[in-house]
């Protein structure tokens, strides 16, 4: 079962009125710093704490409850930080930024914890909308995230166990994961399903705790992965 006790990247409502405290990591100086003046430009989320290196960002995670995380750090792995984030605060939620489009790269990522994959070729404005959703619990989509997903469906595992687990499913979980797959969010996924976006989450609560996934991404790379959604 899923250490997630709640829906992946929803263990709190986002108030609209609270600011959301950002952990910047990344070791390009004049492109921290732009990204740090637009995120601080957004009245909904304000840079806590920069770093350029992860030991440096070893040091402030708990400064913040979104990090952005360069994976190509001067001193090491920058999933090493994403996945020391995550293990930090089960409420915590990361953003990998990458100069390189290497699905398995990204992969790792995931894995390590990351809500969310972005290209630092993005511009600053479209990292800052993809930070917001994840805020608001949704997956920031991107082309990297369906190279991922391109990724899972190459390589999916179809031994007894993705059989079992597949088989596990619903026709509504499974109905929830499609929408997931073609980029909807939450209130969109519960109109096109006619129910509540709480119940919704409920569902994703009980795919998540079938998948052992630790955010909405990551369930839904291994719902692919293991055959419960087709992406074809």
């Amino acid at each position: 079962m899923s250490e997630m006790s709640e829906t992946p990247g929803e263990t709190m409502e986002a108030d609209p009125a609270r600011q959301s405290r950002v952990l910047l990591v990344e070791d390009h100086l004049s492109f921290r710093e732009a990204l740090a003046y637009v995120l601080n430009e957004e009245p909904r989320l304000t840079v806590s704490a920069q770093a350029g290196t992860v030991a440096e960002g070893l040091a402030r995670l708990e400064e913040a409850e979104i990090a952005v995380v360069d994976l190509g750090l001067p001193d090491g792995d920058g999933v090493d930080l994403i996945r020391s984030f995550r293990r930090a605060d089960r409420g915590n939620r990361s953003i990998a930024l990458t100069a390189a489009v290497e699905p398995a790269e990204l992969a790792r990522a995931v894995e390590a914890g990351a809500s969310g994959v972005i290209h630092k070729s993005t511009a600053l404005d479209g990292i800052v909308d993809a930070i917001l959703l994840l805020r608001e619990g949704e997956i920031p989509f991107s082309r990297e995230t369906e190279e991922l997903l391109r990724l899972a469906d190459r390589t999916r595992s179809r031994d007894h166990e993705a059989r079992r687990i597949a088989e596990s499913f619903t026709d509504r979980e499974r109905e929830v994961l499609s929408a997931l797959a073609r980029g909807l969010e939450n209130a969109e996924i519960a109109s096109k399903l006619g129910i509540s976006v709480r119940t919704q989450r409920t569902h994703m609560m009980h795919i998540a705790n079938k998948l052992g996934a630790h955010s909405r991404l990551h369930a839904l790379v291994l719902a692919v992965r293991y055959g419960v959604v087709d992406i074809r």
